[in-house]
């Protein structure tokens, strides 16, 4: 993982707009440490539409079906303590 640090981020911004324009992910840091990530955007309903009628399985050895409100349980999940 390449870690670009605050000060070369603000001094290249346009250029890593360029780069996340092209499908890049890039991690920005502070003294070493990634505290953000500069991806492409992408709109969720144009995301959303690709998995109508749950057709996509997580793993092959489970029976849960990629739905959005199985991603937002997921996702709660995650943050619960």
């Amino acid at each position: 993982m390449n870690v670009i640090n605050v000060h070369d981020a603000k001094t290249n911004f346009s250029k890593l707009l360029e780069r996340v324009a092209r499908g890049e992910r890039i991690i920005i840091g502070k003294s070493g440490k990634p505290v953000a990530r500069l991806e492409p955007y992408s709109n969720s309903k144009a995301i959303h539409g690709q998995f109508k009628g749950g057709n996509l399985e997580l793993q092959a050895h489970t029976k849960h079906k990629l739905t959005p409100e199985y991603l937002n349980e997921l996702a709660d999940s995650k943050y619960d303590g």
